[in-house]
């Protein structure tokens, strides 16, 4: 195979040149790919993510000690923000390494959630490559550049809390009651099954999700349902 694209992305993308190209090759093959290409391919990204999975958790924690005084649960809950598959996933996209994955042809037409899950393991295994073949603090200033420079945006937002806990703050302390989910609908068959769900406040419908399941679906929701909030907030304070 030619790899030129892929030491042509880590010189624009990365700002380095890889030593062993493959490990890049590697870090953006998925196992669905090796499966149906089994006579010449042989090494698939899981490794690697789960090498780059560990690097990514131990700088993360890292980071939030050294800057932040804070009780272990916050900075917990903080570094599963900065971490979790959406936020690693959206980091992915940013980089633009999407063309450069091999899946088989059946995962190339998945669904968006399986596809934006795909995303977010290639990132890791892609630190797990840097990591190999230019060293930790390479490593680590591609950690710092691509998601701990999230940190303020999730503070700001507190995207890190539970979002169907901050909502219920917010609706017992705006509208003194307790928020109701309810399914609005059911969609696709028993094995890909997707959920509405809206969460009304005093009968006013709040925010709307859809999920795989129902828990999937209020979460969701809920974090509407918090933006509807914060928005109202913001737009109270420009008022004054």
């Amino acid at each position: 195979m030619d790899k030129t694209p892929y030491q042509e992305f880590a010189k624009a993308k990365l700002g380095f040149e890889f030593k062993d190209i493959d490990l890049l090759v590697t870090a953006l093959t998925h196992r669905s790919y090796v499966n149906e290409h089994k006579a010449s391919v042989h090494d698939h990204n899981e490794r690697l993510e789960f090498l780059g999975d560990a690097i990514l958790e131990m700088v993360s924690s890292d980071f939030l000690y050294r800057n932040y005084n804070e009780p272990e649960g916050i900075m917990t809950s903080w570094r599963a923000a900065l971490v979790r598959t959406e936020s690693i996933g959206a980091a992915g996209k940013e980089l633009g390494y999407e063309p450069l994955v091999r899946l088989s042809k059946g995962e190339k037409h998945g669904s968006e959630r399986a596809h934006d899950v795909i995303l977010a393991d290639c990132f890791e295994a892609v630190i797990g490559a840097i990591y190999l073949d230019q060293g930790y603090e390479t490593a680590k200033d591609f950690i710092y550049k691509h998601i701990l420079n999230k940190i303020d945006e999730i503070l700001e937002d507190e995207s890190w809390r539970d979002p169907k806990s901050y909502f219920q703050e917010l609706a017992q302390k705006n509208a003194g009651v307790t928020p109701v989910y309810r399914t609005l609908k059911e969609e696709g068959p028993d094995h890909d099954k997707s959920f509405t769900v809206g969460v009304y406040v005093a009968d006013e419908l709040k925010g709307t999700g859809v999920g795989h399941s129902k828990q999937e679906a209020q979460t969701a929701a809920a974090k509407e349902g918090v933006k509807s909030y914060k928005a109202a907030e913001k737009a109270a304070k420009t008022a004054k």
